[in-house]
């Protein structure tokens, strides 16, 4: 009786597993992709809501509503919720999260440490920044001087950040270009109450001051400049927080009505 012979079948189909293995990843990989860009959106579709206090302090929130409203599953939001606790902007409470208060405190808190922050990027960027960068800074300062006085206080707050954002990366520290960025949301409510007082023409002035020391490497005067920039009194912290508490109430009495 002749020996049976090894089947020759067997190793050819290593290439087909191989090639099925290829096409599931190949598949998983898109819907991983769309996974990462909808959990990014309603990430930031929260921050955005936190920022403007349409999430309301004291509330908690329901990860089922929110889901529902924003059309997606309970889990991106709830990843979103837990990174907004870390970014500062909710805070833990029975069974959930909430909007974290609007109190003097902490907004003076935040100011405090935007100063500290703002003050090491521009002494960095005067060290640091190349002229093209410079150059760059102030030919956007001179667009941005282009802007109707009628240019609502939000987009005035944005022009406001883009500038010192540009401060920021002329710093090469990426880390506190970050944390300057993430104060910036913090406060953002307020600042957009404040500028509608303060209003443009004494920003425009005051960066086109610090941008023209910054070109001349004056880290003192840049530094003297930016503090007087920055810096609110506790009295106007107390004025804007209760304009700002009188309008996310007011809202919500409004809709209550309607």
């Amino acid at each position: 009786m002749s020996a049976v012979k090894p089947s020759k079948s067997l190793p050819a189909r290593a290439p087909s597993v191989a090639k099925a293995k290829s096409a599931a990843r190949a598949q998983a990989e898109p819907i991983s992709q769309v996974r990462r860009e909808r959990g990014s959106d309603v990430f930031q579709t929260l921050r955005d809501m936190a920022i403007s206090y349409q999430l309301r302090p004291g509330v908690r929130l329901s990860e089922i509503e929110l889901a529902a409203q924003l059309g997606v599953s309970r889990t991106p939001v709830r990843e979103a919720l837990a990174r907004l606790v870390t970014e500062g902007f909710l805070e833990p409470c029975t069974r959930g999260y909430m909007r974290r208060p609007l109190q003097v405190q902490d907004v003076l808190d935040l100011y405090e440490a935007r100063m500290a922050v703002e003050r090491e990027c521009l002494r960095y960027a005067v060290e640091r920044a190349s002229e093209e960068q410079i150059a760059e800074m102030q030919s956007f300062l001179e667009l941005s001087r282009t802007a109707n006085p009628a240019t609502r206080a939000q987009e005035l707050v944005e022009l406001d950040e883009a500038f010192h954002n540009r401060i920021a990366a002329m710093s090469g520290n990426a880390e506190l270009a970050r944390m300057l960025n993430n104060l910036n949301e913090r406060v953002r409510f307020i600042r957009w109450i404040d500028m509608e007082k303060v209003g443009r023409d004494s920003t425009q002035k005051e960066h086109g001051a610090i941008a023209d020391a910054i070109a001349r490497r004056d880290t003192s005067a840049a530094a003297t400049m930016m503090d007087d920039h920055i810096a609110l009194r506790r009295e106007q912290i107390v004025e804007a927080v209760t304009q700002g508490l009188a309008r996310i109430f007011l809202a919500d009495e409004l809709a209550q009505m309607t």
